[in-house]
C-alpha cells in the first residue's frame, strides 16, 4: 500500500467518523493534529520507560496512532510526504555528522 492509499484509507475513517465536519467536537486542525501527534509519540516512549524492550503488539499499536496522524498532517498542510521523506533522504546523504557518527 501507497503513502497516497494510506492517506485516503486515513481520511475516508475520519470522514467517517464525523471529524472534518465544522461542528466536530474535535476539529481537525493542523494544530490539534500536531499536538495528537506528539503526544502518540510520547506514549511510544512510555512503552521503554523502565527497559529496553516493548510489547510488540502493544509498540505496534502506538506507531500506527503516530503514523495515522503523521499522515493526517501532512495531508491537511498539503505536504507530499512521500517527496518530503525521498528529499530528507538524499539531504542526509549530503549532511556533515558529527566526527564519530560516520559509518
Amino acid at each position: 500500500m501507497t503513502i497516497q492509499e494510506l492517506t485516503d484509507r486515513m481520511n475516508g475513517f475520519v470522514t467517517d467518523m464525523g471529524w472534518y465536519q465544522e461542528d466536530s467536537p474535535w476539529p481537525q486542525t493542523p494544530r490539534n493534529i500536531a499536538i495528537s501527534l506528539a503526544l502518540e509519540a510520547a506514549e511510544v516512549l512510555e512503552h521503554y520507560q523502565w527497559g529496553e524492550q516493548a510489547d510488540p503488539a502493544a509498540l505496534a499499536e502506538e506507531l500506527a496512532d503516530v503514523a495515522l496522524y503523521l499522515l493526517q498532517l501532512a495531508y491537511l498542510t498539503g505536504v507530499d510526504l512521500e517527496q518530503a521523506i525521498l528529499d530528507k533522504m538524499d539531504y542526509n546523504y549530503t549532511r556533515r555528522w558529527p566526527e564519530g557518527s560516520e559509518r
